[in-house]
């Protein structure tokens, strides 16, 4: 009784749906996309376009809610000025070096994933001890290696009173601060890439690693022909969250530096939050000419390595 109830109810919908004029299919997935693109233009596109047109302007943070708007149009003087400020110069080059070493967390991610993909007792522990970065504060990641770089109380102060040695002072030296701020960030990152990489390594391949070893495939040569291929979607996402967690790196920054020693350890969100929103930034227009380059770079990174990764699989 319950099957006829529920057939003749399924019928009768289709009869009224029939009754509505026919809509082609390309209107239909249109209506479906129109709230997700909608929320994407005005959350993301407006605010792009918005920064790119400020950063023709010679204007405060009052200038942005005046009704007067005083803002003065300049053109591309507040570009022409990025090129010749010393501390955009050590802005972008801070940048690229966060760039370039925070690469390693995916190498470093790939032999923990491997190293914890184990049934043995316990392995449990053990990823759970690697994965903890993932889940903590940046803002607790910075307080913790401020105080493990301390050279008063700090371990690697007393690693140098053990040998003997005067401890450094990584976070005041201008040529040791940066790398003390990449392997404080490289710490979580690497946990995160690791969540990855194991995931994928869950969902590979058992016939064609059975069939490698039959061949007498094994140790890197599995790891490069067989694991490596099966991984690549993992480690597509793994680069570009790693990439853009580097170009706009700037909470460790805060915490641990503030930008110092001596404006040393500045990279280009740093920057601009330092010229357009801090307590004494007032220069939006030209805040807004940083971040529009800090885009461009980001941009150009992402695009080059999608290019690239679509080029491989089409080759494959």
């Amino acid at each position: 009784m319950t099957n006829v109830s529920m057939a003749a109810g399924r019928a009768e919908r289709q009869t009224v749906f029939r009754s509505f004029p026919s809509v082609p299919r390309n209107v239909k997935a249109y209506f479906f996309l129109a709230p997700a693109v909608l929320v994407f233009s005005v959350l993301v596109l407006y605010p792009i376009a918005h920064s790119i047109w400020i950063s023709f302007f010679d204007m405060t943070g009052a200038d942005l809610f005046s009704a007067s708007n005083k803002a003065e149009w300049v053109g591309l003087s507040n570009y022409l000025e990025l090129l010749e400020d010393p501390r955009f110069h050590v802005s972008v080059q801070n940048t690229l070096l966060w760039f370039c070493l925070f690469m390693l967390a995916l190498p470093a991610g790939l032999g923990i994933a491997l190293l914890v993909n184990q049934t043995a007792p316990g392995v449990w522990l053990y990823r759970s001890l690697f994965f903890f970065p993932f889940v903590i504060s940046q803002v607790v990641v910075g307080l913790i290696f401020t105080w493990f770089y301390d050279p008063r109380f700090g371990l690697v102060g007393k690693l140098w009173d053990w040998m003997g040695a005067a401890p450094p002072a990584i976070l005041g030296e201008p040529g040791l601060v940066n790398f003390g701020l990449i392997a404080a960030g490289l710490w979580p990152q690497t946990a995160f890439c690791a969540l990855i990489y194991l995931t994928g390594l869950c969902n590979l391949s058992q016939d064609q690693i059975e069939a490698a070893r039959l061949d007498n495939a094994k140790g890197w040569k599995l790891l490069r022909y067989i694991i490596l291929p099966q991984l690549r979607s993992a480690t597509f996402i793994a680069f570009l969250v790693t990439a853009i967690g580097a170009l706009r790196s700037y909470d460790l920054i805060v915490i641990m530096t503030d930008g110092g020693p001596y404006g040393s350890s500045r990279v280009l969100s740093y920057f601009m939050y330092e010229q357009a929103l801090s307590e004494y930034g007032t220069r939006q227009g030209y805040g807004a000419a940083i971040a529009v380059v800090l885009f461009l770079l980001t941009m150009t990174v992402l695009s080059i390595f999608i290019w690239r990764t679509l080029k491989s699989e089409a080759e494959d």
